[in-house]
């Protein structure tokens, strides 16, 4: 999904609006396997996934662990970097070859004041955001590895087609092992 499909899907917006927006949303390509962002860095890079998919991970005793997937239609941002100016604990990687919109959060700050219907759709879409992390976090929390599973696969339906099981699993919390047991089932 386009940017700008996805923005005026959401708010109402002047031509003069979204020609700005569009200039200042630059275009970035990434290549299946690309870092986007390193863990344990600094960036103030906010994104809006057009094409692809992305993942944000982490590193815990040597092991990669995924956190989060995004695929097209989301915006993501490293928080940590941008509001406490610490460095960002968790990479960012192309899962597949993927095009982002980016902008500095420092250029975006100012079109949120100028813009309200910009700010209006990005307080939407930080509920969003918020929703999936309270999704997982549920899931963690109250849910088996196969009903963690089934809720994963009616987030993102296609995932098991795009990304490698090693990452799911690590997602979902569970060995490979385990995963490859909940989807024998199936």
């Amino acid at each position: 999904m386009e940017l700008l499909n996805y923005i005026t899907s959401k708010v109402t917006l002047t031509p003069e609006e979204c020609i700005a927006i569009d200039q200042a949303f630059k275009t970035e390509s990434y290549s299946k396997g690309d870092l986007i962002i390193k863990p344990d860095s600094f960036s103030s890079k906010v994104c809006f996934i057009e094409k692809g998919l992305l993942r944000t991970f982490y590193y815990k005793d040597g092991k990669d662990i995924t956190q989060f997937f995004f695929d097209e239609g989301s915006f993501t941002a490293p928080l940590n970097s941008i509001f406490y100016n610490k460095s960002e604990p968790y990479g960012w990687q192309a899962l597949e070859d993927s095009v982002i919109r980016a902008i500095r959060y420092e250029e975006l700050a100012p079109m949120l004041l100028k813009m309200p219907a910009l700010q209006q759709m990005f307080f939407y879409a930080s509920i969003d955001v918020l929703n999936v992390f309270v999704i997982k976090l549920e899931s963690l929390q109250f849910q088996t590895a196969e009903q963690r599973y089934n809720t994963m696969v009616e987030m993102y339906p296609r995932i098991l087609l795009r990304a490698p099981l090693g990452q799911i699993a690590s997602y979902l919390g569970i060995t490979q092992q385990t995963l490859s047991v909940i989807r024998a089932k199936r």
